[in-house]
């Protein structure tokens, strides 16, 4: 597969090789749900809690005697099954990281990339650079190559003008070629890649 390469100015400089072995075949839809999932867990902040016997409010005092009342016993108000007792097995602050496969995550990136292939979703471009920290710059830029609502832009190293340039433009996000993972891609409409971002991605999920 040959993709065309493409300046600031929207002309076509050069052709990419892309290896169809790598890109090319059935997707695997269950590397990306995977990878979707633990990206998604990961980013869960995990605070909720509830209040167990040790930390409701009331005395710790025993209500009654143990025998002679004829009532059930009870040791304390904060009791569970009382009302405004304690929460049995609540949930606690956690984290919902977990470890995922690098094979997995590799597999899944591949196929997100050659999903948004198939789509002819992705640019590639000579270089992802600005001169200036100008938000109106990157706006422009991206309307000559057809980039519209949501798109990630891929790059070897993050480029700190672009990156601050980019950032307030609602949508737009920038990664780093070794930090993107199969939900920035599947997440945006449009892929715009770097061809040395696109030469290491290429490498990286074999």
């Amino acid at each position: 597969m040959e993709l065309d390469v493409f300046d600031r100015e929207n002309k076509k400089v050069g052709a990419l090789e892309v290896a169809d072995d790598v890109f090319g075949g059935r997707l695997n839809t269950d590397l990306m749900w995977e990878s979707v999932v633990h990206a998604n867990a990961s980013t869960r902040r995990g605070t909720h809690m509830t209040k167990n016997r040790a930390l409701v409010s009331g005395s710790g005092k025993k209500p009654w005697r143990q025998k002679g009342t004829g009532r059930a016993r009870v040791g304390s108000i904060r009791n569970p099954i009382w009302r405004h007792g304690g929460t049995v097995f609540g949930p606690q602050p956690r984290s919902y990281a977990y470890a995922l496969p690098k094979k997995v995550a590799r597999g899944a990136l591949r196929a997100a990339i050659a999903q948004k292939l198939q789509a002819h979703a992705v640019i590639i471009v000579d270089e992802l650079s600005v001169g200036e920290i100008k938000t109106k710059a990157v706006v422009e830029l991206l309307a000559r190559w057809g980039v519209t609502g949501k798109a990630v832009l891929v790059d070897v190293a993050m480029d700190d003008k672009l990156s601050r340039s980019v950032r307030n433009i609602p949508g737009v996000v920038l990664v780093a070629s070794g930090r993107l993972t199969a939900r920035d891609v599947l997440n945006a409409d449009r892929v715009v890649a770097s061809r040395a971002a696109m030469e290491t991605l290429q490498q990286a999920v074999v």
